[in-house]
């Protein structure tokens, strides 16, 4: 059994080594940091959203605004169900029902960009101060810098201000709900952590790229317990109350399940759509995957790929859970994902980009090199939309975090190490560099429309690839380390 914290422990609450409270300052940064996040997600909103004067279908702002108008004029029963009222061909809702349920509540208010805004700062900032928190209890005072430093690495990453601000979505919210549940498992607060992540998987079905990791790293957990059946007997109950309760008004029959389920799974629109830096897009170049497989072969390659890669990360977590392996888990289940599933978007690089500025502290050249690609990866969708300038100035603002104190690259590096690395990323920066310069300025062959956005997409995926492998790499050290050193403890 474990013992009762002493009560000296219990009223310093957030507490570093010392005992002493979560020092002012740190707090002092984050209020300062989220007013500058705020007041840059505004400036975002100012400029050009999705679709904007492109009909006759607009974009993601017509969607949103369209849900709204959807939700708060016909009853619960009929927002996924296709009538003369609601021609599901026009933007029809293809989200979970708690999705069709905030677009209810913001359709009570219309005002679009300050929906996004004031979600943002109610669910995601909230969520990442207890994250931070938990994350960093314990810490020496001396890391305080890069406690603040990692703040603002989360709160003003340009990929999610630009697609939730410019484009207009609200990735915020299904985020936010992932950092609350990742915060409460730091937290040892399993259950709470589990009604938080269906929470994230009933708003938006993308977050189902980090299921893998939550599920292995909570069995691998309850395996380990006195009585392992009536831990996952309780982390089941939960699961299946969350879900019953956000479906109740479409559980009363098969067919309004059914209904809602079939809007969930796009599988009509092929394994890839616009150009995305995935497997089956960036290959396409060479195998011509829609038309060699039909779309059931395809939907089993999908998952095969898919199930296999982010295998090697769950068995890890079964076997040794901790709570490091558990982000690194993210990061690689995410990955996994994105690479290899079914029907990816431009946008889905913002899940594996969630982990992996949680990691910041840990790994702030994998934090800098992702974001750069990541951000580059949606150059063409955002160049539709015509939020370049954001676009630069928002890569400016990350450049210049980048090189305060708490993101400068580990001095314990070798020399000829860091050398080697600065000259690889001056090379494909320089590359990167140059496709951005291409692809405003150069117009493409006529028999090659795409022909530059294939370049982004390949550049983009090669990186992909690579962080992948090296973060999976990572989380099999950290379990053979904790290996060793259980053994030292036992001899």
């Amino acid at each position: 059994m474990n013992k009762r914290k002493p009560v000296k422990a219990v009223k310093a609450e957030h507490a570093d080594d010392d005992g002493e409270a979560w020092p002012w300052p740190l707090k002092a940064s984050f209020l300062c940091i989220s007013a500058f996040a705020l007041l840059v997600r505004a400036a975002v909103s100012l400029h050009p959203y999705s679709g904007a004067g492109d009909p006759p279908k607009y974009g993601d702002f017509e969607a949103q605004r369209h849900w709204m108008e959807i939700t708060i004029n016909l009853p619960v029963k009929e927002w996924y169900r296709n009538s003369t009222a609601n021609d599901l061909a026009y933007w029809g809702l293809d989200y979970p029902p708690l999705t069709a349920y905030q677009s209810y509540l913001h359709g009570l208010v219309l005002l679009m960009r300050w929906t996004v805004l004031s979600s943002d700062a109610l669910l995601f900032f909230p969520a990442v101060l207890w994250f931070i928190i938990v994350y960093n209890w314990g810490r020496k005072r001396g890391r305080q810098g890069n406690v603040a430093w990692h703040i603002a690495m989360i709160l003003l990453n340009p990929c999610l201000i630009l697609i939730d601000h410019g484009h207009f979505q609200y990735n915020c919210i299904s985020l936010g709900l992932t950092v609350g549940a990742v915060a409460a498992i730091l937290s040892d607060k399993e259950l709470v952590a589990s009604v938080l992540f269906c929470l994230a998987l009933n708003h938006k079905q993308m977050s189902a790229y980090f299921a893998p990791a939550f599920f292995s790293h909570l069995l691998g957990k309850c395996l380990r317990r006195r009585n392992p059946l009536l831990e996952v007997a309780k982390l089941g109950l939960v699961v299946l109350g969350t879900f019953a309760v956000v479906w109740s008004p479409y559980i009363h029959s098969v067919d309004a399940f059914l209904e809602v389920v079939s809007r969930l799974a796009p599988f009509e629109r092929g394994i890839y759509e616009d150009y995305v830096a995935n497997f089956w897009c960036t290959t396409s170049i060479l195998i011509k995957w829609k038309r060699l497989f039909t779309m059931r072969s395809l939907k089993l390659l999908s998952l095969g790929a898919t199930v296999s890669t982010c295998l090697p990360s769950m068995v890890q977590q079964l076997r040794a859970p901790s709570k490091q392996g558990f982000l690194y888990a993210l990061l690689n289940s995410a990955f996994s994902f994105y690479l290899f599933s079914f029907q990816v978007h431009e946008k889905s690089i913002l899940l594996p980009l969630l982990p992996a500025s949680l990691l910041a502290l840990e790994e702030p050249f994998l934090i800098r090199w992702l974001t750069h690609y990541a951000l580059f990866s949606m150059f063409p969708l955002l160049c539709r939309d015509n939020l370049i300038l954001p676009y630069i100035a928002l890569y400016g603002i990350f450049i210049l975090l980048c090189n305060v104190p708490g993101g400068r690259l580990d001095t314990r590096e070798t020399h000829s190490c860091t050398s080697l690395r600065s000259f690889l990323s001056a090379f494909l920066l320089l590359c990167s560099f140059s496709l951005h310069i291409i692809y405003l300025t150069v117009r493409p062959p006529e028999k090659y429309p795409f022909l530059f956005d294939a370049f982004i997409m390949l550049l983009c995926f090669t990186q992909f690839v690579l962080v992948a492998i090296y973060a999976n790499r990572k989380q099999w050290m950290l379990s053979m380390n904790s290996i060793l050193v259980d053994k030292e403890k036992h001899l």
